[in-house]
C-alpha cells in the first residue's frame, strides 16, 4: 500500500468535507500520518469513504479527543508513525502469550478460571453477516451517541495497519510500539471479522461479525482482550468471568487504555 498520501486523496472519486494533513511531531516523520477532518463526520461520509477503501488505499476513522482537550491528539500532531513497526512481523499468539504472563501474575483473581498459563488464541467465530456492511452500522450507532467524532483518513491497506500507519499512541502506557497492537488486530481481523471504526485519545472501537453466542467461547476472547488491554477488565468489573458476559453477541468491542 503506497504511503503517498497527498496523491492517493487527489485519486479519490468522492468529494471530501474541509479538512487538512496532519503530521507526528514527535518523530522523524517528512510524510503526513494522516488527513483530518475539520467538521463531525456522517453515517453517510463514514460509510462512502469505507466504500472507497479498496479502490482509494484511504481507510477511514472515526476520531475522537482526550476528553478535556479537542486538539489532541490529532490536530497538536501526537503521533510517532515512524517510530511503528509493521503488523506483519509479530506473531499475535506469541505477543498476547507474554502479556498475559505479566498480567496474570501479578493479578491471578481477575483471571479465574484460567491460570498463569496462557490458554491459546481463540477459535475462529462464525460470520454471519457481512464485516463492511456490519462496520458502517456501528460506525453510525458510534456517531449517534458521539456526534463530535471527525473522520480520518490513512494509507493502509486494513483497519489494523491504519493504527500503526498514523503513528497512533494511545496504548502507549501498555505497549508503545502499536505495531505490536496492531498485529493482534489483524488477527481478530481475520477470526472475527473485525473492523477498527474509531480511535480516541487511548480509546478504540472495532465492529466485530462474529460475535461468540456462548459465554464459554466468550470467555476464551475474554483471555485475549485481557492481554491486549487490562484495563478494560481490571478497571471494570474486575473479573474476566463477568467481562465474558459483556462479550456474547456484541457487535462492538471497545478497548481504553488508563
Amino acid at each position: 500500500m503506497s504511503n503517498d498520501l497527498p496523491g492517493l486523496l487527489a485519486r479519490l472519486t468522492v468529494a471530501l468535507p474541509p479538512g487538512r494533513l496532519v503530521r507526528g511531531d514527535h518523530g522523524d516523520d517528512e510524510e503526513p500520518a494522516l488527513w483530518v477532518s475539520d467538521e463531525p463526520a456522517t453515517p453517510d461520509v463514514w460509510r462512502t469513504l469505507q466504500a472507497e477503501h479498496p479502490g482509494s488505499g484511504l481507510y477511514p476513522l472515526l476520531l475522537d479527543t482526550l476528553w478535556n482537550d479537542t486538539h489532541r491528539p490529532w490536530d497538536e500532531g501526537e503521533l510517532w508513525p515512524a517510530t511503528m513497526s509493521a503488523p506483519g512481523d509479530h506473531d499475535p499468539d506469541v505477543v498476547l502469550r507474554q502479556w498475559w504472563a505479566s498480567y496474570a501474575r501479578r493479578t491471578e483473581a481477575a483471571t479465574t478460571p484460567f491460570t498463569r498459563r496462557w490458554p491459546g488464541l481463540a477459535a475462529p467465530g462464525d460470520v454471519s453477516t457481512d464485516p463492511d456492511r456490519l462496520a458502517a452500522r456501528c460506525a453510525g450507532e458510534l456517531l449517534r451517541i458521539n456526534p463530535k467524532q471527525r473522520i480520518g483518513l490513512v494509507a493502509a491497506a486494513r483497519g489494523s495497519d491504519a493504527l500503526a500507519a498514523c503513528g497512533w499512541q494511545g496504548p502507549g502506557n501498555h505497549e508503545n510500539d502499536t505495531g505490536v497492537i496492531a498485529a493482534v488486530v489483524r488477527s481478530w481481523e481475520d477470526r472475527f471479522g473485525v473492523r477498527v471504526i474509531g480511535l480516541g485519545y487511548a480509546d478504540l472501537d472495532v465492529s466485530v461479525a462474529a460475535a461468540p453466542s456462548r459465554h464459554a467461547d466468550a470467555m476464551r476472547i475474554a483471555a485475549e482482550h485481557f492481554a491486549f488491554c487490562p484495563d478494560n477488565v481490571l478497571q471494570g468489573s474486575g473479573r474476566l468471568i463477568r467481562y465474558a458476559h459483556d462479550l456474547v453477541d456484541a457487535e462492538i468491542w471497545h478497548f481504553w487504555w488508563d
